[in-house]
């Protein structure tokens, strides 16, 4: 085979969701950009993404068979589970010979490739520009590899990445290459499933080298999206649910939604989808939580504090973090207005997922060394692993929903990982950590209850503090629990009538609203709603819930 061009240039087509497959039929030939001039032969390529799974599965596990099975399509099916992973052991060999070489004399790029080809680890091709093509994808495979990976060609996974590569590509278009003929196809690939490091560079090789290339991603997961902006401008459809990719289909699946069912998951997914600001209860159990701490007004603090969490400005759900506005903030003195003031409190408390906490200390101080459980939960930044602490055995949780698990060691992480709690002398920094990190394994059972109640979109649960010096004095553990409820969403409100500081000589006071009422009062005992408003703001509750 002689042809008349000397290289083979691809060019990108735009394609849609209705017309991908009938475009992917067509010869190079008979595609748009298809020509042959000044000695270079121009093809149009395909790039299509499919990413998520669309709300009847079984009928996208049954379609994704038909592409390989009965489409004529020409689809060739790769997968990590597809993958032919042996390898000649002399190219093993000659793999290992040019990276020698390169350790020694430091390689250019174009070199590097060039020794490769040297060592016959590159695909052959009786059409010159066809191998010339395969010599340009290789080059700009090991291009996309140095731009990434630190020290370029000297990091260590480049042996990884190269005997991936070149097994996969002799193993499985060794033989296509060999007989294509440019002006039809190069070659078309299904890639289906999530993929690793290997895999990325390799289906940057193949789409480098011309090659159509459809991935489909049930997971969500975008590989080919993070290839640079030429790939990532490629057609991309996102069905509205991702979940694990199951095994490729061997036959066909037997069940069919019907037109109600269908109609009723895309409806539900619509309401529920993570931005849609409507939420089903429970949705975002499995999610974990974070706050983000309002600053606000004092009168301003008794509208947001009613308000659940979906309605708080900054409220955000995005890629399984559900971002909490909560409120924490310290009221100083009684206002003038005494009717006012023990309306707000006494409304406050009687929330039904409300925890008012008169005596102090409320937490137990911890005297056990955790030193050994803290560093042995680090992870390789010096941060917990939400995992590892976890998975400790002083872990008291085991018996909470695993989100809410989750939810708890991430709040750990976090106030661990900025610890706003103020050094003792003589304290390092380590120490604060491992004091914060000790005191969050004790949480007391009727805050946890509060804490398993709390479904994150909707009412958030409020600890109300009414300290007026009759029934203790707060102390250090008392502040640490509270960092990590706020970190964890929590609303918290601390009342203080004569004025005094108690918070303030724990916690950086940059984390709280301070709000001064007029008159400072001593020994201001607390004041219990009467029955009757007791009976009647419960009523109303009920009756906002539709009870």
């Amino acid at each position: 085979m002689n042809p008349s061009y000397s290289q083979i240039k691809a060019h990108m087509l735009k394609v849609t969701y209705e017309d991908w497959l009938s475009q992917i039929k067509k010869p190079n030939d008979e595609r748009e950009k298809f020509s042959k001039e000044q000695h270079t032969l121009h093809v149009g390529q395909i790039v299509a993404r499919f990413l998520g799974v669309p709300l009847d599965e079984d009928d996208y596990y049954n379609r994704l068979l038909d592409l390989i099975n009965t489409d004529n399509a020409g689809l060739m099916l790769l997968s990590e589970d597809h993958l032919d992973k042996t390898i000649d052991n002399q190219q093993f060999q000659a793999i290992q010979k040019v990276l020698n070489i390169n350790k020694e004399q430091n390689l250019s790029i174009n070199r590097f490739a060039a020794f490769l080809d040297g060592e016959q680890l590159l695909m052959k091709s009786p059409v010159s520009a066809l191998h010339r093509k395969i010599r340009e994808a290789m080059i700009n495979m090991l291009k996309l590899f140095s731009e990434n990976e630190p020290d370029g060609l000297k990091n260590q996974y480049i042996r990884r990445v190269l005997v991936d590569v070149i097994k996969w590509s002799f193993n499985h278009l060794g033989k296509e290459i060999k007989n294509s003929d440019p002006e039809k196809a190069i070659a078309k690939i299904m890639w289906y499933g999530s993929g690793k490091k290997s895999h990325f560079y390799f289906l940057y090789y193949l789409i480098s080298l011309g090659c159509d290339v459809v991935y489909f991603s049930p997971s969500g997961e975008d590989l080919l999206g993070k290839m640079g902006p030429d790939i990532q401008g490629s057609f991309a459809h996102r069905y509205p649910e991702k979940q694990e990719p199951e095994p490729f289909p061997t036959e066909k699946r037997r069940r069919s939604a019907t037109v109600a069912y269908r109609a009723s998951r895309e409806i539900e997914a619509i309401l529920n989808h993570e931005g849609s600001g409507l939420y089903k209860p429970w949705q975002l159990r499995d999610y974990t939580p974070s706050s983000v701490t309002l600053k606000t007004t004092y009168d301003e603090l008794f509208i947001l504090i009613k308000e659940k969490a979906m309605i708080r400005p900054n409220f955000e759900v995005k890629e399984g973090q559900v971002m909490i506005p909560s409120v924490f903030a310290k009221i100083q003195g009684v206002s003038k207005n005494r009717k006012e003031y023990w309306d707000r409190i006494q409304t406050l408390t009687q929330f039904e997922q409300s925890l008012l906490i008169r005596r102090f200390p409320f937490t137990n101080s911890v005297n056990n060394d955790f030193r050994f459980h803290y560093r042995n939960a680090l992870d390789k930044e010096g941060l917990l692993d939400p995992e590892k602490v976890i998975s400790g055995h002083y872990w008291k949780y085991q018996h909470l929903p695993s989100g809410l698990q989750n939810g708890i060691a991430r709040a750990v992480r976090n106030i661990c990982a900025r610890p706003y709690l103020k050094l003792l002398p003589h304290e390092s920094e380590e120490d604060l950590k491992i004091y914060l990190f000790t005191q969050s394994m004790q949480i007391p059972p009727s805050i946890l209850k509060l804490m398993q109640q709390f479904d994150y979109s909707q009412d958030v649960p409020k600890i109300i503090l009414y300290n007026n010096e009759l029934n203790g004095t707060m102390v250090r553990s008392d502040a640490a629990l509270l960092l990590l409820l706020n970190q964890f969403g929590l609303d918290i409100v601390l009342y203080n009538p004569p004025g005094h500081n108690d918070i303030e000589n724990f916690i950086e006071e940059d984390l709280y609203d301070v709000h001064w009422l007029e008159d400072v009062v001593f020994e201001q005992e607390f004041k219990e709603p009467s029955f009757l408003k007791k009976v009647l703001f419960q009523g109303l509750l009920k009756n906002l819930k539709g009870d």
